[in-house]
């Protein structure tokens, strides 16, 4: 797949490109509606013999239109990438959502943004919007066409009567409920970090952990005990993961939880490592005990459930 990064304004014409399908959207979580307003374009290009294309944008419009800096995404940009490269699509393009890009008008955008690249036919979902304001819909999209291309509209998909869509990815997200996530997005979901020294006190319990410093701005399930795999070196292992404050240890609450996880059946030095943590089912919340053996029992019943839980996914 070939990324191009796109500014306002861009220099690009037809000549630079083959024809094309173009899947449009944000796509973050580039969850099961996103997946298939991509697989359609697809289908299409397939269907056709053009290049099948996906253009998403970043930051996200509220960093840049109301300042809004701390935003979590489901899948940041490089995460974004790597699912939409895993679709099989021909070409992706970035467009840098600035200030300047958000004031195109409607017909500006259609002109500069896809008929200029060579757009032969557009998809996107019912609810895809684009131009100053949000002002182009997919009910204005035929008008500013220009009669230069086709487009189909994508559906809602629903989950018990629910849109599945990025807002409800991150409510469910932050409640916990990451076993609905997943169902949600097509697949556990999952945050890449860096293993890092911690306190090592999980050693001198009995459950040495891997201390994971999340590199980018992932959300995050909220703090308590989670059934997760951690990816290293390309190789999956089952664990059970605690995001939190440590409690029992620590009277002075820090800035932000860390990420600790006991993997089952591993004995290995991985510090500075990268790896991929995927959470599956929300175990309990933290809590804070009277002593360390409180805790040392707590950790053996969270580990078995989480062991459990894996067992009965396999069978």
């Amino acid at each position: 797949m070939k990324v191009i990064r796109l500014s306002q304004p861009h220099n690009l014409n037809q000549l630079d490109f083959p024809e094309m399908v173009m899947a449009l959207g944000y796509f973050d979580g580039v969850h099961k509606g996103h997946q298939k307003v991509i697989t359609k374009a697809k289908e299409i290009a397939e269907g056709t013999g053009m290049k099948s294309a996906v253009m998403t944008f970043h930051p996200h419009p509220l960093v840049v239109l109301r300042k809004k800096e701390d935003i979590d995404y489901i899948t940041p940009l490089e995460e974004k990438i790597h699912l939409i490269q895993e679709l099989d699509v021909d070409l992706l393009f970035v467009v840098e959502f600035t200030k300047e890009f958000a004031a195109l008008l409607p017909q500006q955008f259609v002109d500069d943004y896809i008929i200029k690249l060579n757009v032969k036919h557009v998809v996107a979902g019912f609810d895809f919007t684009y131009g100053h304001l949000g002002k182009g819909t997919m009910e204005t999209i035929p008008f500013h066409s220009r009669e230069q291309f086709l487009h189909t509209t994508v559906e809602k998909i629903t989950d018990h009567d629910r849109k599945v869509s990025s807002t409800l990815i991150r409510e469910v997200i932050k409640s916990g409920d990451v076993e609905y996530a997943q169902t949600l997005l097509g697949r556990p979901h999952s945050v890449a970090g860096v293993v890092v020294h911690g306190d090592k006190r999980g050693r001198t319990i009995g459950f040495p952990t891997a201390n994971v410093e999340v590199e980018e701005h992932y959300l995050i399930p909220p703090t308590g005990v989670y059934a997760v795999s951690i990816e290293i070196d390309s190789v999956v292992f089952d664990g059970v993961c605690n995001i939190g404050y440590k409690p029992t240890f620590n009277n002075e609450q820090s800035l932000k939880p860390s990420i600790e996880v006991h993997i089952f059946d591993f004995n290995r030095e991985i510090y500075g490592q990268k790896v991929t943590v995927s959470w599956f089912k929300r175990i309990r919340s933290e809590k804070k005990f009277h002593n360390v053996d409180e805790l040392i029992e707590q950790i053996s019943k969270d580990k078995a459930a989480a062991e459990q839980f894996f067992h009965k996914k396999m069978v």
